[in-house]
């Protein structure tokens, strides 16, 4: 089973100008551990995820006046449609982290998060587009 069939294609973006409060609050309504932040004077997409903001938060930041371009995920792991799900849990467990935003020819087209990964694996052969 390949990323394709795994991601969702329906992303949660925020700015780099986002407050983590602002980015906290649209992934509560959306029901996502992690936004993906287009900066459009950036090289490339970022993310920022549920642990960044309570990290902040553990160290005492305001998340109403914290931004997200300062809490972003570094050390980031693109993961292609084309990869296999079990190459893509391998870079998760590589690297410490839940979420894999997936590009396509440089094109953000998606994001995968290990609970999409396990949802897939436990669907027992069911299609697992989202």
């Amino acid at each position: 089973m390949q990323v394709s069939e795994g991601m969702s294609s329906t992303i949660l973006t925020v700015g780099p100008g986002h407050t983590l409060r602002e980015a906290a609050r649209q992934m509560a309504d959306r029901n996502v551990g992690a936004a993906v932040v287009i900066d459009p004077d950036g090289t490339g997409p970022g993310i920022v995820t549920e642990r960044d903001i309570l990290e902040a938060v553990a160290a005492g930041q305001d998340p109403g006046s914290e931004l997200v371009a300062d809490h972003l995920s570094t050390n980031l792991t693109f993961a292609a449609p084309d990869w296999s799900l079990e190459r893509a849990a391998e870079a998760m467990v590589r690297g410490g982290f839940r979420h894999l935003v997936v590009v396509d020819g440089g094109d953000t087209v998606g994001i995968l998060s290990m609970r999409d990964i396990v949802r897939c694996w436990t669907t027992a052969g069911a299609s697992c587009d989202i």
